[in-house]
């Protein structure tokens, strides 16, 4: 199961960028457009609407196998045995955590009172 997963992902990869060089590489049907004003050329503004050329039909045919691969890997991404547990069950922890009684004894200490409050009353 895990080469056909391999297997797919690649088929995926190689069509995702081969419908991006096609993409890249067709002709607008709007890049004429800016010459087209004042040419009397309106009928025509966006291109024919004919037939498909070579690199429209590869395009959808490679849009179709995308898709296809996409549902697949979904598929098998969903049918794969989850685990139980975390990520991060495994892991050393490399420091050990401080105890709570030092970060109070950095904590700034009140004055101890050596007189008494008799003292403080005023006569």
């Amino acid at each position: 199961m895990n080469w056909f997963f391999s297997l797919v992902l690649t088929v995926h990869i190689l069509v995702a960028l081969s419908i991006i060089g096609l993409v890249l590489m067709q002709h607008g049907k709007g890049a004429d457009m800016g010459a087209a004003f004042g040419s009397g050329a309106s009928g025509s503004l966006f291109g024919a609407t004919g037939s498909a050329n070579f690199l429209s039909r590869t395009t959808g045919i490679l849009a179709a196998v995308f898709f296809a691969t996409s549902l697949t890997l979904a598929h098998l991404a969903s049918t794969k045995e989850k685990t139980t547990g975390s990520l991060m069950q495994d892991t050393v922890q490399s420091q050990p955590v401080s105890p709570p009684a030092e970060a109070d004894s950095k904590a700034p200490q009140a004055p101890a009172e050596t007189d008494s409050k008799a003292n403080d009353i005023p006569k």
